[in-house]
């Protein structure tokens, strides 16, 4: 797989419009930037989302999917964004962190993230322990889980069915852990109702 964030659906104007108003009241809370944290489950629509925040803002974005050091690897993403994101960009520093290479199963290139006044965290974990306390803004994304392994599936092919629910299980428990969704600012359902 190389690449996971791939978007074609524009984000719903009304929930972006939501990300900008919550961010509109909010302080930074990583040195002067303002993080906007945009997490839920995988295929709720955390990307397209993120997408088009980033485009109304012109903001940098880091995608979770690049921190994840494989399918087992969520919780293990966290600590990562905050070591090699947030905490730099906190003390004013340009940030710079390495990339999961997802076909050759291991770290490969970096990518910098220059200090901001905002960036757009994307992905499952963006909101999660440490990183919360970096987020100006918390959003959480959500659809129903039948809708989400739809679009996931749509998205990866059938090959992938069974990463997808060794996946689900860890979103579970760390969202479960967190209790993620209670502390979000902004929450947006994408079931289309």
């Amino acid at each position: 797989m190389t690449v996971w964030f791939q978007v074609t659906d524009p984000a719903e104007p009304e929930h972006v419009e939501a990300v900008l108003e919550a961010l509109h009241d909010a302080r930074p809370r990583c040195g002067a930037t303002a993080v906007v944290a945009v997490d839920g489950p995988s295929g709720s629509g955390k990307t397209t989302l993120a997408k088009g925040v980033v485009e109304a803002l012109a903001a940098p974005v880091v995608h979770m999917d690049e921190l994840y050091p494989g399918w087992d690897g969520l919780a293990d993403a966290v600590p990562l964004l905050v070591e090699q994101v947030l905490d730099p960009l906190s003390r004013g520093e340009d940030a710079r962190y390495r990339v999961w290479d997802w076909d050759r199963h291991g770290w490969g290139e970096t990518r910098d993230v220059p200090a901001a006044p905002v960036l757009v965290v994307e992905g499952c974990g963006a909101s999660v322990g440490r990183a919360g306390e970096y987020a100006a803004v918390r959003v959480w994304v959500e659809a129903p889980r039948d809708e989400r392994m739809r679009r996931g599936i749509d998205r990866d092919g059938e090959t992938f069915r069974p990463h997808w629910e060794r996946w689900a299980a860890q979103e579970e428990r760390v969202f479960a852990d967190d209790r993620t969704r209670e502390h979000a600012d902004v929450r947006v359902s994408t079931d289309g109702r």
